[in-house]
């Protein structure tokens, strides 16, 4: 339909190349609903008839029945829906659907009404795994582990502190899809190729039917840019490298050698040959679809990176990794959600691990601070206690005052007083006594739980008005479009 110069078609291997309709079934709809639009402002601008729009409406309306994903000889989506629509109506009135727009505006405008449905479904579900985070730590409110750094027991906390740890990395990725809606959410119809067009258009009129909060004013840069995409798949990438951190946590967590946690039935996998086998198969696969959207991210970067101003062909190939990478995203959240819900947390072998460690030393050396020695000597005397535990195979509650005394050497301090100081304390004491800003102390712990529940009760507001705004829209939208159609 679009090869008015030339006297060939394409042949079919070509076609085969060239077309993204397999690719394309993903915004129909928004094809569809950017039409619909787009013919009402012709019509209300008197750049085409009433009867002319009725007919377009109509067929387009009639459309959304149908199954488009059939094979065909179109390039793309646009191509297929408008000769639709000229065979539904006639050339004389489908003809002029595509009148004062591009193939260059109208993808644009697809990719981002999806992004935008996406990025409100991706916001959602973050929302829910926070809250599931957030309601995990407060039932967990007793549940003692070792905190670890390299992998190696560094201080004692609450289990609770660990979720929250990841309650909040959540939230900068939920404010990072936040910011990024703001800048999908903005109209490219109505700049054409790429230069605009010289008929009488009102592009703030489409925006505001398609629910959009404005315009890409410069209209270059709303038909050859794609660095919106960009943004969207690299918050995705970041998400899910969160996510996969997480997962290799658990993953770790759930051997026989730390217990630390169950993973439920429902989310684990079995050997075909070993029936003992219990398997974190959903974790695993976290990690691996998090190197998938990695690529995809990557990919998209190397597409852009050399194009020239103005559209390029070059382009289609991104709108293949954007609908993956949001299927990704909304499918780890809504699986890793339900098994964080479902799983069981083993306290008492979290607090066995931290009585055959020595992750209570540097509590030990904050309390001889406190009775004025230097921290590099208190660093240095509880060093040589635990060296001297660990030649033993004992934790430092079981040295006594002579063993102590042995490990002091040459600092000047009453064993039996160090002796008095480790056997006081305990790990709930100590996490009594924790009260630095964000630490793992009790009270720390319950503030940021309750702060966290007003953070998500605010963002639950604000993502339910965002959903809100498009529905009225598309629904103003469908009004308007029963009214032409009749």
């Amino acid at each position: 339909m679009y090869r008015s110069r030339f006297t060939e078609n394409l042949d079919e291997h070509t076609l085969d190349y060239l077309s993204s309709i397999s690719d394309d079934k993903e915004i129909v709809l928004y094809d569809i609903l950017g039409s619909q639009a787009h013919t009402i402002m012709l019509y209300e601008n008197k750049i085409i008839t009433k009867k002319e729009a009725r007919k377009i409406l109509s067929s387009l309306e009639k459309l959304k029945k149908e199954n488009l994903s059939i094979k065909s000889d179109s390039e793309d989506i646009h191509e297929l829906i408008e000769s639709l629509i000229i065979k539904k109506a006639g050339k004389q009135a489908g003809g002029k659907m595509h009148t004062a727009r591009s193939r260059n505006d109208q993808v644009s405008l697809d990719i981002r009404m999806r992004i935008r449905d996406d990025i409100n479904t991706i916001c959602s579900c973050l929302l829910d795994m926070i809250e599931t985070l957030v309601s995990l730590a407060e039932k967990n409110g007793n549940a003692i582990m070792p905190l670890y750094t390299h992998l190696q027991q560094a201080q004692i906390g609450f289990f609770s502190h660990y979720l929250l740890a990841y309650a909040d990395a959540l939230f900068r990725d939920l404010d990072r899809f936040y910011g990024t809606y703001g800048r999908v959410n903005e109209s490219p119809l109505g700049a054409g190729p790429v230069g605009g067009t010289s008929l009488q258009i009102d592009r703030q009129s489409t925006a505001k039917m398609l629910g959009f909060k404005g315009l890409i004013e410069n209209s270059i840069d709303a038909t050859s840019t794609r660095d919106f995409v960009a943004e969207y798949v690299g918050q995705i990438a970041i998400l899910m490298t969160n996510l996969s951190r997480l997962a290799e946590d658990f993953i770790i967590w759930s051997t026989s050698e730390f217990s630390f946690i169950e993973l439920s039935d429902k989310f684990a996998s079995t050997s075909s040959v070993m029936p003992q086998k219990k398997n974190p198969d959903i974790l695993e696969l976290t990690r691996g679809k998090t190197a998938q959207v990695i690529g995809y991210q990557m990919a998209i970067l190397s597409n852009l990176k050399g194009l020239p101003t103005g559209y390029a062909r070059d382009l289609q190939q991104i709108k293949t990794l954007i609908w993956p990478s949001s299927k990704i995203a909304i499918s780890a959240l809504l699986v890793n959600n339900a098994m964080l819900k479902s799983m069981k947390v083993n306290k008492h072998k979290m607090k066995k691990a931290i009585d055959s460690g020595y992750s209570i030393s540097l509590d030990i050396a904050e309390r001889l601070v406190k009775k004025g020695v230097p921290f590099r000597t208190a660093h240095m005397i509880i060093g040589k206690l635990v060296q001297s535990a660990a030649n033993l195979k004992k934790p430092l509650s079981s040295l006594s005052p002579s063993e102590i005394r042995k490990s002091l050497g040459k600092y000047k301090m009453e064993p039996k007083e160090l002796y008095g100081i480790i056997q006081s304390m305990n790990a709930y004491s100590l996490l009594e006594q924790r009260t630095s800003h964000g630490s793992s102390g009790r009270s720390e712990q319950k503030r940021m739980i309750l702060d966290r529940k007003k953070k998500i009760q605010a963002y639950v507001i604000g993502t339910v008005k965002r959903t809100n705004e498009i529905k009225a829209a598309f629904e103003n939208l469908a009004a308007k479009t029963r009214t032409m159609s009749k």
